[in-house]
């Protein structure tokens, strides 16, 4: 029978659950159990997909297509498992199933209340991902301690523990330690008072993680201990990091690994703990000597979340070079063709990261063609490889006017348009191409010798493609075609031939980036990047 771990937090939101949870499930993993994640977020929204990076940070798909929560993300670089759509749970899709059932008549009349008809679905997603072939299931409750939208999830695992019995749940509360005062005192009332909330709603944590920003310090822990009612042992020190690939490491030191394990009572599985190449990895990670400059042309800049994966993917595929990777935040409504020099010309390499909107459209293609221009690596993610194919369009096949029909209706050369099939739909997520679609790979392509192999597969998240019907003039002037649909019928990566890397991918590879294995693309640019910052003479480091 699987064990269940749920992870709360108190006093602030961003204290850090998911990085707590993963590297949570990153030991348990090391130890040679089978783990799986979900997240339970209170909003209504049935998922991200429609909601404004600025509010929501990045969204992150699963292979099976599911638009979720940038904290998948964390779990999936973490335990390196990839999760399903039945990994991420909203209260509108909670309260969506329960609708749905009510107006089939599945309640047979009764009147349909929060206890038991959603805390019974809450609970049926939680048990779903109890498979045979788990062994911990780690769930995070979103949002905080006392936020009434987090209520029927605090009854839900509150019950959960009653059904499966008391041996086979732990509850983890994550908390704030703060430092006041001139001299940073540590204060211990927060986690009392959020320790409090949480009992009043039938919930004792087995373990409180102390959040703080120096090291939670033994008396402050035993203080902890007397007036929250857990062991000592039990009260875990996280202090900031400036490396989150520590995490793990810093838990295992804290103990929580091994006290969880005893807790749970995991007797009958090798409990032998392999964290060699984890910890390799970080030493490597927090020994980086020189740095890569690389810039994101993006919209969403003033939140960086809304681009964790690909800043993260950036980090993997540093670590495998040996660099630290220098970002440069560019505002893609600043870059134009005249600006483009002055703005980019001091970079290693450039990414052009996904988005929605027309703003900052413009920019994007201008640094697509600077970048072509200049021979400095351009790797080009979902729109990136669409601004990449118009810079293509306008510049070298004198396509005047080219465009996306996503920005330009009326536009003379569509050379971005959306499939006939899904022209009408007017569902949000009806005309997206959405989760893992396999690419047929052109032998001998840069894109080809990075994965090195021809058949691959990549998660989506879009509605507009590159329009079929100017490929060969595309192709005529240079662009290749370099991966395409099984059938033929959609360009999946284009590049060019005589370019240190200018490459684009309709794809999200960044989704699939492990810290030890860094994705192929993003390892060959930063590769290809750090070749062009030395070629050109600029400083590393």
């Amino acid at each position: 029978m699987a064990k269940h771990i749920f992870v709360t937090g108190g006093v602030a939101s961003s204290l850090g659950k998911g990085l707590t949870a993963s590297s949570l499930g990153r030991l348990l993993k090391a130890r040679g159990l089978r783990v799986v994640m979900q997240k339970l977020d209170p909003y209504i929204n049935v998922d991200p997909g429609t909601m404004n990076p600025f509010e929501h940070g990045e969204v992150f798909v699963t292979e099976d297509g599911s638009e979720t929560d940038l904290d998948l993300g964390h779990y999936e670089r973490f335990i390196d498992v990839n999760l399903k759509k039945n990994s991420s749970v909203t209260t509108g899709s909670i309260y969506s199933a329960v609708i749905a059932r009510e107006r089939r008549g599945d309640y047979l009349g009764k009147t349909v209340q929060v206890i038991p008809h959603v805390t019974d679905e809450i609970k049926s997603r939680i048990t779903a991902l109890a498979t045979d072939d788990v062994d911990v299931v780690i769930t995070e409750v979103g949002g905080t301690v006392g936020d009434i939208e987090i209520l029927p999830f605090l009854e839900a695992i509150r019950q959960f523990r009653k059904d499966v019995g008391r041996d086979n749940v732990c509850y983890i509360h994550l908390t704030l330690v703060p430092g006041i005062g001139p001299h940073g005192e540590q204060k211990t009332k927060p986690t009392q008072h959020s320790v409090t909330e949480l009992r009043s709603r039938g919930i004792q944590p087995d373990v409180i993680v102390c959040r703080s920003g120096e090291v939670v310090s033994d008396s402050l822990k035993s203080k902890i201990s007397m007036l929250c009612d857990v062991p000592k042992d039990a009260v875990i020190s996280v202090h900031d990091v400036a490396n989150i690939y520590e995490l793990p490491l810093l838990l295992h030191k804290e103990g929580l690994d091994g006290y969880i394990i005893n807790l749970l009572h995991f007797d009958n599985v090798g409990m032998e703990l392999n964290l060699g190449p984890w910890m390799d990895l970080v030493a490597r990670s927090s020994s980086l000597t020189e740095t890569v400059r690389i810039g994101i042309i993006g919209k969403y800049i003033n939140l960086p979340d809304a681009y964790l994966s690909v800043v993260e993917a950036l980090r993997h595929g540093g670590i495998h070079h040996g660099v630290a990777i220098e970002l440069e935040w560019i505002q893609a409504e600043e870059v134009s063709p005249m600006l483009a020099e002055s703005m980019l010309g001091h970079l290693g390499g450039i990414v052009i990261p996904g988005g929605f909107g027309e703003r900052g459209i413009e920019g994007k293609i201008a640094a697509a063609g600077f970048a072509r221009e200049a021979g400095v690596p351009c790797l080009g993610l979902c729109l990136g490889l669409q601004t990449m194919v118009i810079d293509v369009a306008r510049n070298l096949a004198g396509l005047e006017h080219a465009h996306s029909r996503e920005f330009r209706l009326d536009t003379p050369h569509p050379v971005i348009d959306m499939m006939e099939e899904q022209r009408g739909v007017t569902n949000m997520g009806g005309t997206m191409r959405l989760g893992a679609y396999v690419a047929r790979l052109k032998p001998g392509t840069r894109v080809a010798g990075a994965y090195g192999e021809t058949i691959v597969s990549e998660r989506h998240r879009h509605r507009f493609e590159v329009n079929s019907r100017y490929r060969k003039r595309l192709e005529e002037v240079g662009l290749v075609c370099s991966g395409e649909s099984p059938d033929g019928s959609l360009v999946e990566f284009v590049e060019l031939a005589e370019h240190p890397f200018w490459v684009g991918t309709q794809a999200h590879p960044e989704f699939k980036s492990r810290p030890d294995r860094p994705h192929p693309l993003f390892r060959d640019f930063i590769g290809a990047s750090v070749a062009h910052q030395a070629k050109a003479g600029k400083e590393l480091g």
